[in-house]
């Protein structure tokens, strides 16, 4: 597991590598998106409003709300509009200023203000009749009533009060008194009676007009699916990306590498990695042809090669590998086995441009060996061996099986040379580098591990 920190540069070399990839997942993601859109059909929703009259707490109006949204209502409302499945797409809520909003959901514009229009209706006559409010004129006419009765009686008292004795006796001055004390009671009853009852002060609602009709689909529309899709999908394989590089075991690190192998680094090389490069590779079976096309078959968590800034550039870095090399070496002009693992392209395309570079001096051997089971060529005339790889390829276990494989065969490694692709502008015909021709490989090739 590699504990290096994914910071934002290592998202960037993925969107930078791995582009075309996320593109398809992206193309994929919206696609996924708008065939749930057609499974499931867009919903519109639209409210209508209840306002309430009078002074009002807050758990009063919460409690209002689920009257809003009660069995009773909900059924009459399904009753009337032929709707069975009503209950799971209304409902209600309390605003500021003692509004009860009712919501209703549709699968069209239409449906929806029908549904809030009646649940606002049907809950406004629900709370009246809670509340007394009734069209029963006996009960309806009650307060009024009272409140003429009460006018009456202090009409009265006013009478008696003036057809008392006028004198100024004690017992006509006490009944005076009385009779003014319950004319104020009676007064004093009456207003508390109005702030009391709720059915005086409460029982009026009104609908605040009709609900309006919906001009867009409610959330989740058909384009945040759409959308959603192509970003969790991308999102999705952007973090698959980062958590397979984090749970990678192979090294792409020069000295991890160098390390692995027991064996000194001698240099970074790089070779061209342009369409132009890969055409003698163009034809293959169609899998083949999609992972190139997708970029899967280069590694994109390998630290980012200096580019060499062109062909003389890209020789000098050869030449200086084979200087380091030449000090490595006991003779000159001495044989080297190049070891490259089996399936590692680069490091193949690396190692022969090294072989070509070298010509006699020394005189190298490639051998490619399978990292999994790794047989080298046992020890002839060779001095020693050369181990050519990309970054990021093997697993430390393989870098070690292979170093014990060459120890085995008598041979000592005496250097690793890491390889890995650059863009370059310009290549010439296949086998042919922008400089010149590719000379001829002392010994040849040996893909067995034989000896050429």
């Amino acid at each position: 597991m590699s504990d290096d920190t994914i910071r934002l540069a290592t998202i960037g070399r993925v969107i930078q590598r791995r582009w075309r990839l996320l593109t398809v997942l992206a193309v994929v993601g919206a696609l996924v998106g708008f065939g749930v859109s057609v499974v499931f059909p867009p919903r519109y929703t639209t409210s209508a409003s209840v306002l309430l009259s009078g002074q009002w707490e807050e758990r009063e109006l919460l409690t209002q709300a689920e009257i809003a949204t009660s069995s009773v209502v909900i059924d009459k409302v399904a009753a009337k509009l032929g709707d069975s499945g009503l209950r799971d797409r209304v409902s209600a809520k309390a605003t500021e200023g003692n509004i009860i909003s009712v919501s209703g959901t549709a699968d069209t514009p239409q449906g929806a203000q029908r549904i809030a229009d009646q649940v606002a209706q049907e809950y406004v006559a629900f709370a009246a009749r809670l509340s007394g409010d009734t069209t029963d004129s006996d009960v309806a006419t009650r307060p009024e009533a009272l409140k003429k009765l009460v006018a009456q009686t202090s009409r009265r008292i006013t009478e008696l009060a003036k057809a008392a004795d006028p004198g100024k006796s004690v017992e006509s001055v006490q009944g005076r008194t009385e009779l003014e004390k319950l004319r104020t009671a009676l007064q004093e009853a009456v207003e508390k009676l109005d702030e009391v009852d709720p059915s005086l002060n409460k029982a009026n609602m009104v609908v605040m007009g009709p609900a309006t009709r919906p001009a867009g689909e409610a959330p989740p529309s058909r384009l945040q699916l759409v959308v959603g899709g192509a970003l969790l999908f991308l999102l999705c394989a952007v973090i698959g990306h980062l958590a397979a590089a984090r749970m990678s075991r192979r090294l792409r690190g020069e000295q991890e590498i160098a390390a692995a192998l027991g064996a000194r680094h001698l240099g970074s090389v790089d070779v061209p990695g342009e369409r132009a490069a890969r055409q003698p590779r163009q034809g293959g079976s169609p899998r083949t042809r999609i992972v190139r096309f997708l970029g899967l078959d280069t590694r994109w968590d390998t630290p980012a090669l200096q580019a060499s800034g062109g062909e003389s550039s890209r020789q000098i870095r050869y030449r200086r590998v084979l200087a380091r090399l030449g000090d490595q070496l006991p003779l000159p002009r001495a044989k080297l086995l190049v070891i490259v693992p089996n399936g590692d392209d680069i490091a193949r395309r690396a190692a022969e441009r090294l072989a070509a570079e070298a010509g006699s001096d020394p005189q190298l051997r490639l051998a490619e060996v399978s990292a999994a089971r790794p047989l080298v060529p046992d020890h002839d005339t060779e001095s020693g061996a050369l181990v050519v790889l990309s970054a990021g390829s093997r697993t430390a276990g393989e870098l070690a099986g292979l170093a014990e494989a060459c120890t085995d065969a008598g041979h000592e490694v005496v250097g690793v040379v890491v390889a890995g692709t650059v863009r370059a502008r310009t290549t010439g015909p296949a086998g042919h580098t922008p400089g010149g021709p590719v000379p001829a490989m002392a010994g040849g090739i040996d893909t067995r591990g034989g000896a050429a």
